[in-house]
């Protein structure tokens, strides 16, 4: 139809072939994403921490962008979510902060997320107005299912309780019943304090524990496999994969895979279904 559109100049018909044709390229791309999700746990939900790095304010207010944009995100795949602790910056941002999201194959399509964000912006915090770097890290993991049995031994544990920072309000509580429970062998820390019920902190807390425990030895196994079969990617762990620069130029780009996205403030309020996709089609 739409040759025959082309040879008869026909404007109408070609238009109708575009917008099909553009309908079922989009729907085809959503397709072979979905075929590429048959990872172990790729349908699993999934718990999101993000951790500012160095620098401070500038590192903090980062590390909340980054975090509000994966919320805009989660909205428009009608995901749900509840943060589960956050840590609020002295001045601006957060330092830290831990999301449990629940939705359809979340640690399939959010996994290749994990890693170190790059921010290059003119600060909003520097009344020269000078250029700055920022750096924020991701770090994705599944909440594995309780049938999973995962070994933890009480003297490997230490379980610390204090109050929880920040003003509170809709997402946190000001209590004293926020639980922090360090792995020692792994050094792994997990924490809690969205309820007020420091029983239920805990129990939330081994339950982050034990998923993050099972994707410390899934990692393991998989950089153990890297390593036979001259690894998956050229970015490890706790490197740079993304950056998002707002100045001189408008440019977000994933550095492993080269998908770019000449709007900053796009990606930033949520569209960021292009570097997901990239993601998963080219770690398979």
């Amino acid at each position: 139809m739409h040759s025959l559109g082309i040879e008869e100049k026909n404007l109408e018909v070609i238009a109708d072939c575009e917008k099909k044709l553009k309908f079922v390229l989009n729907n085809l791309k959503k397709l072979e994403v979905q075929c590429f999700l048959s990872g172990e746990n790729d349908d699993l939900d999934i718990y999101l921490e993000i951790h500012a790095g160095a620098g401070g304010t500038e590192s903090q207010d980062w590390a909340e962008m980054l975090r509000r944009m994966y919320l805009k995100w989660f909205d428009k795949k009608n995901f749900s979510y509840e943060i589960i602790s956050e840590h609020r910056g002295e001045e601006a941002g957060i330092k830290s902060s831990t999301l449990k999201i629940i939705g359809s194959n979340l640690y399939g399509l959010m996994k290749n997320e994990s890693g170190v964000h790059r921010l290059v912006r003119i600060s909003p915090f520097d009344s020269g107005a000078r250029r700055h770097t920022s750096f924020a890290s991701v770090w994705v993991y599944p909440v594995v299912d309780d049938d999973i049995n995962i070994k933890i031994d009480e003297k490997d544990l230490r379980i610390d309780t204090y109050r929880s920072s920040g003003a509170g309000g809709q997402h946190v509580n000001t209590t004293d019943s926020a639980v922090r429970i360090t792995h020692i062998p792994t050094k792994i820390v997990v924490q809690c304090q969205n309820e007020r019920s420091q029983h239920k902190n805990k129990e939330t807390c081994f339950k982050m524990l034990k998923a993050r425990l099972y994707e410390h030895e899934s990692q393991k196994r998989e950089k153990e496999n890297a390593k036979e079969t001259s690894a998956k990617t050229d970015i490890g762990w706790g490197h740079q994969i993304r950056s998002y620069v707002l100045q001189p130029y408008q440019l977000v780009k994933d550095l492993r895979n080269k998908t770019e996205n000449t709007n900053p403030d796009a990606v930033l309020n949520g569209d960021i279904d292009t570097f997901i996709e990239a993601g998963v089609l080219t770690n398979k």
